[in-house]
């Protein structure tokens, strides 16, 4: 049986780096302003704890959420918020994604303290990533690049540039505007030179699927648009089983009120020099549903291009 809270007031369950707590605070300003008491209870994950390893070999990016969930499932938070880019592409059985907000920039930036961009980087330059979306893509733009991982919270990689141990890293944008660290970015890469991973920028709740009281007020919180976006990305994601070993974008953006472009590429995950496959497809995507069938039609035209043959390797 669950303990549940005694109390009125709704608790949020976060990961306690600084852009996590950002993202809580900012959730939770949002809902008292409509007129409710919201706390927050700040945890650690292990994805936050094991630094030595890529999220790839140790669980993938669920090992974030996985310590909030348990907190919903105990009683002892109503809420959890992620950046929905961590967010598991099937949640666990009883819990539910209730609202998902509107997006901010969407788009990979360098940070660099001495080039202004990508092609200004020296022959052979290092650059710190632990994703294999972002490693695929840059080797595919210079070949010539040795890119080493880069783990821990945007602080931490941040320090480990400042000290010098990389030429250049590359972070999500958005992170770094919630914190005002946008005038460390030298480089935007538009959504062409480097297609962002699915749901990248926006911000997911999910609550237990028996708890109803915070429905109607994360209904008003929900952005329809970022979410019929974002939806249409993660069932490309969903339809060819991905997971942070495969190295898939999907990035989706309304072209007209009613139509969504999708790009997506995916790149080899032992031999990030191989070719992209790249696909673009648009649909009219009034719904639900529609956004995720486009989404499902973007997998199965990469799977025609030879995706097979980069899923299924020793």
């Amino acid at each position: 049986m669950r303990a549940m809270i005694q109390s009125e007031e709704f608790v949020i369950a976060t990961r306690e780096s600084r852009l996590a707590l950002w993202q809580a605070e900012h959730v939770q300003s949002l809902l008292q302003a409509r007129g409710l008491a919201v706390g927050l209870l700040g945890m650690t994950t292990r994805g936050d704890q094991i630094l030595d390893r890529t999220l790839s070999k140790v669980g993938g990016k669920g090992l974030f959420v996985k310590e909030l969930e348990t907190a919903l499932e105990e009683g002892r938070a109503h809420l959890a918020v992620h950046s929905l880019k961590d967010v598991p592409m099937e949640l666990p059985e009883g819990f539910c994604l209730a609202a998902v907000l509107e997006r901010e920039d969407p788009r990979d930036a360098l940070v660099c303290p001495r080039y202004d961009s990508l092609a200004s980087l020296p022959q052979g330059a290092c650059v710190g990533t632990s994703s294999l979306r972002r490693v695929t893509q840059l080797l595919n733009a210079r070949p010539d690049l040795r890119i080493e991982p880069l783990r821990g919270n945007l602080d931490t990689r941040l320090r480990k540039l400042d000290e010098g141990q990389y030429d250049a890293i590359v972070l999500a944008a958005a992170g770094l505007k919630r914190l005002g660290l946008a005038p460390r970015i030298r480089q935007y890469f538009s959504e062409d030179e480097m297609i962002p991973c699915a749901g990248q920028g926006a911000l997911g709740l999910e609550i237990r699927t028996d708890h109803q009281a915070l429905r109607p007020h994360l209904d008003a919180l929900a952005h329809g648009a970022t979410w019929l976006a974002v939806a249409a990305e993660r069932a490309v994601s969903r339809e060819l089983g991905g997971s942070c070993s495969m190295p898939l974008a999907a990035h989706a953006r309304w072209t007209d009120a009613d139509t969504l472009t999708l790009d997506a590429a995916l790149g080899h995950p032992t031999d990030p020099a191989r070719p992209l496959l790249r696909v673009r497809q648009i649909r009219v995507a009034a719904d639900l549903a529609a956004a995720e069938s486009l989404g499902r039609e973007t997998a199965h035209a990469l799977q025609a291009l030879g995706a097979a043959d980069y899923l299924h390797t020793p």
